[in-house]
């Protein structure tokens, strides 16, 4: 179920629990900004979700509330993890989905990268 991006941060959020290591997942890069790990229901051939480290709920309250560094860190983390797949030449996409509306599902900043095959258009028309 869509949650709203406006809401206080939820610690118990899958994302928080897979960052304190009470659920496994399968990690591609982790820094001290970032966690980045395989999705467990893939949507492409590669697609690889990353995440702050901090408790931000969507792109506005990161953007909003996060240090410089833990910005500038999550940012180069989702271009180094995308360098490292090998997906710069081929192409790849980013998305976020922030709120209700985007139907955003898990109550944690995330960005997923998608890639392996043509994507098609950005969204249904």
């Amino acid at each position: 179920m869509p949650i709203d991006a406006t809401l206080p941060y939820d610690d118990s959020n899958i994302f928080a629990r897979i960052l304190r290591g009470e659920i496994p997942a399968n990690k591609v890069h982790e820094d001290d900004y970032a966690l980045a790990f395989h999705d467990i229901n893939p949507q492409a051939p590669t697609h690889v979700l990353v995440i702050p480290k901090g408790a931000y709920v969507s792109w506005d309250d990161f953007s909003a509330r996060a240090s410089e560094a833990e910005i500038a860190g999550f940012v180069r983390a989702v271009g180094m993890v995308a360098r490292a797949a090998g997906l710069v030449a081929p192409g790849y996409r980013l998305l976020a989905n922030i709120g209700h509306d985007a139907h955003q599902e898990v109550p944690h900043l995330h960005v997923h990268i998608f890639a392996g095959r043509p994507l098609g258009p950005m969204l249904a028309r």
